[in-house]
């Protein structure tokens, strides 16, 4: 698929910057402690990047599948229900995302007109991060989903 090339590829860019913004701002705190200048901003920024390097690398584990599942249970099942188990937990994955992103998005007016205490960001760009996420994990569940239905799984004989 062309448009989720495309939005994987924007992920994992934005993943690799915000965690190298995460790298090069802890250098700048660990050097500062032995140069005259005080950087007392960068524990607030290394924590807001950390925190978009996660809402950007967790869509991108979800499309690789790589996060965590026990499936001892479903290895003994056949494999058309196996598929119809995992399309229904990626709809419901799809659900939770898009409540989730809702919520995110109404929490993101409560931080509007808040700044943070040394770097005066406005605290919506923080809590967007939440609705970005999740949209993105919605997104690719639901590919997830169209690829579980649309092409029949080659069934292997045991």
């Amino acid at each position: 698929m062309k448009g989720t090339n495309i939005l994987t590829r924007t992920l994992e860019i934005a993943t690799i910057l915000s965690f190298l913004g995460v790298i090069v701002v802890v250098l700048i705190q660990i050097l500062s402690r032995y140069l005259p200048y005080t950087a007392i901003w960068t524990e607030e920024l290394t924590r807001f990047l950390f925190i978009y390097s996660i809402s950007f690398g967790a869509p991108l584990a979800l499309k690789n599948k790589e996060f965590i599942s026990v499936d001892i249970l479903t290895g003994l099942l056949p494999q058309k229900i196996k598929e119809i188990y995992e399309a229904f937990i990626y709809l419901v994955v799809v659900v939770l995302s898009l409540v989730i992103a809702f919520y995110g998005y109404t929490f993101i007016s409560v931080g509007r007109g808040q700044t943070s205490a040394t770097m005066a960001l406005d605290m919506s760009i923080i809590h967007a991060s939440i609705t970005i996420s999740f949209i993105f994990i919605a997104i690719y569940s639901i590919v997830h989903v169209i690829t579980i239905l649309s092409s029949p799984k080659e069934r292997s004989e045991s």
